[in-house]
């Protein structure tokens, strides 16, 4: 519209009933905006909502081990670290010396190795390992931010959710039993 008076302005604002809202006051003359400001200012709390929802927060989980470890509770524990690495988060792990097992170090540094190598694709050592008093910690880093793990997730969810639109009726199991399976060959007599 250009310059024009203040009166002039008002005049307008109500004629079109929205409001006059000054965008730059510093500026010379300063800068007014005909606008609906309630729905303004409902929009802009919406992006805010929608910034805050997507935003990620940094979270350490911790898991907690033994030098002693059965095979199996090894790869149980390791299958806990992946999925938090998957998920974003840091990983702090914590092995546990009591009594005897202090004067021997060493075996939880290699337990600790080992469980970074394990995991070197899905994150990396953020600091390495080191003794403190009764337990040895390291922490691990995934190598892709939360943000893009939980993008990715919620496209993995909006896939299942688009297959299950497109096969109403039919659980995950029945899709799965539709897959060929090899044919088995007559018993001979």
């Amino acid at each position: 519209m250009g310059i024009v008076p203040l009166a002039k302005a008002l005049e307008l604002a109500q004629e079109y009933d929205l409001d006059l809202v000054e965008v730059a006051a510093n500026a010379r003359p300063p800068v007014c905006k005909l606008m609906d400001y309630g729905k303004f200012k409902y929009e802009s709390a919406m992006k805010a909502r929608e910034a805050r929802k997507n935003q990620a927060h940094t979270v350490i989980k911790e898991m907690k081990l033994r030098p002693k470890i059965d095979p199996h509770d090894y790869d149980t524990k390791k299958g806990h670290v992946v999925r938090f690495l998957k998920q974003g988060d840091k990983v702090k792990i914590t092995i546990m010396f009591r009594g005897r097992e202090q004067s021997r170090p060493e075996l939880g540094y290699r337990l600790l190795q080992r469980l970074a190598e394990d995991v070197q694709d899905l994150g990396f050592v953020e600091s390495n390992p080191k003794q403190d008093g009764r337990n040895m910690i390291m922490v691990l880093g995934p190598h892709k931010k939360k943000t893009e793990a939980m993008a990715e997730a919620r496209q993995a969810q909006e896939a299942r959710k688009a297959e299950a639109k497109a096969n109403p009726g039919r659980s995950q199991n029945a899709a799965d039993a539709d897959v060929e399976a090899p044919a088995e060959e007559p018993a001979e007599a």
